[in-house]
């Protein structure tokens, strides 16, 4: 990648300026590096590590070629993307950030995706895994059950629709270009739904692949665990820098400004505090989200919708750091973090009243009272939610493909 000549004058010199606060803040800076570290030993290790692990397996098992071709159908017209782009999909959404730019990177490395298509990919399926947005944030930050599944609804729910006008990024010439050297030949041969085709590419992907089941988890180990080293620093070094630029008072300023501009958008100040943090770190952000008493519930579960959305610098950094092991820009990946916060906090604002009115499952659940709601009345509460979108993703196929057809007709 070519830079600019400023580039290094001006890395170099926010470099200098953090060591320096850094040096300043002695104290601050260990604090801070001590509660990132804990973050990532205790929250993200042992959620992240087994999907990473796990789904390396199943790459070298061919299990991503087989549901590619039984998806393809679906996601093609919807998505302008390979059917393979459903596993990404599904365990970006189950799993959090920044599982799908771990998963889209092995695709283009492959040869199963474009660069445009996997630019696409990593822009609309990068999401809070459900976990954090339910537990951590409506439960355990606002204290208020009911907000999970309107949160769950305009974060989800904006990503697909993110999708769906990210579907008119890149050219038709960018989009023929392909690197299809590797692409088993039954994921390309036939476009429609056929379970033997499906097999007989996972067949097909597994030969090429050749490694044994002790190699193959050898190497998932070893990625897996590269990768969250870096996903840990990156942590860490966010979590110290959003604490020196706090106790310099440089987030102040920041603040003030943020306070000047909210107004304008007939949104409280109060939310300086919460957007600023959330615009570091999604943690931070969201907790201060829900601390403020003067603010109205629904602009603050707006702020946290956007927070969720928008990822923090500290995810941007780690999904970077993984998209530059590839051919992946960073910028579509910028915009389309910023589209879907503002679009997620837009429609929980529209939609406020029947969002909340819905009566749910997530309504009984009480953090105190772990055994309010039996486990299978959640997972059918969750099967039914998968199901509605599922349904929604295929009528829009539908229409979509039709209107191709007339198109070119």
């Amino acid at each position: 990648m070519k830079t600019k000549p400023w580039h290094a004058p001006l890395l170099g010199g926010t470099a200098l300026i953090l060591a320096s606060l850094m040096i300043a803040y002695p104290n601050a800076s260990w604090d801070a590096s001590v509660r990132g570290l804990a973050i990532w030993w205790d929250v993200l290790f042992p959620s992240l590590f087994p999907f990473f692990v796990i789904s390396e397996v199943l790459l070298g098992f061919g299990i991503v070629h087989f549901l590619g071709k039984l998806l393809d159908p679906l996601m093609k017209p919807l998505f302008r993307i390979p059917g393979n782009g459903g596993f990404v999909l599904a365990m970006g959404f189950a799993s959090g950030y920044p599982v799908s730019a771990k998963l889209a990177t092995k695709l283009r490395e492959q040869g199963l995706i474009s660069r445009i298509e996997g630019e696409r990919l990593v822009a609309f399926t990068t999401t809070s895994d459900p976990i954090f947005l339910i537990g951590a944030v409506s439960i355990g930050f606002f204290g208020n059950p009911q907000l999970a599944g309107a949160l769950a609804a305009v974060h989800y729910g904006s990503a697909i629709m993110l999708g769906l006008l990210l579907r008119f990024y890149g050219t038709r010439q960018e989009l023929a270009h392909k690197t299809s050297a590797n692409t088993p030949a039954a994921l390309t041969s036939s476009s429609g739904f056929s379970l033997r085709l499906a097999v007989r590419a996972m067949h097909e992907a597994r030969l090429q692949d050749g490694r044994s089941l002790g190699e193959l988890l050898r190497h998932a180990v070893v990625s897996s665990l590269q990768l969250m080293t870096i996903v840990g620093g990156l942590v860490v070094f966010f979590s110290v820098v959003l604490e020196v630029l706090t106790a310099s008072q440089v987030m102040n300023t920041l603040y003030d400004a943020l306070r000047m501009l909210l107004p304008l958008l007939s949104l409280p100040d109060g939310l300086a505090e919460p957007l600023v943090g959330g615009l570091f770190e999604v943690t931070l952000g969201s907790k201060a989200s829900a601390i403020s008493i003067e603010i109205p519930l629904h602009f603050k579960a707006a702020s946290a919708a956007f927070i969720l959305s928008w990822g923090g610098l500290s995810v941007h950094a780690q999904v970077a750091s993984i998209l530059n092991g590839a051919d992946l820009r960073y910028l579509p990946f910028l915009a389309a973090r910023a589209i879907h916060g503002v679009l997620s906090a837009a429609l929980l604002l529209i939609f406020w009243k029947p969002l909340m009115a819905t009566d749910s499952v997530f309504s009984r659940l009480d953090s105190s009272l772990p055994g309010t709601v039996p486990p299978w009345e959640l997972a059918a509460e969750l099967l039914r939610l998968a199901s509605t979108v599922v349904a929604g993703m295929l009528v829009l196929s539908f229409i979509i493909s039709f209107a191709s057809k007339m198109n070119r007709k």
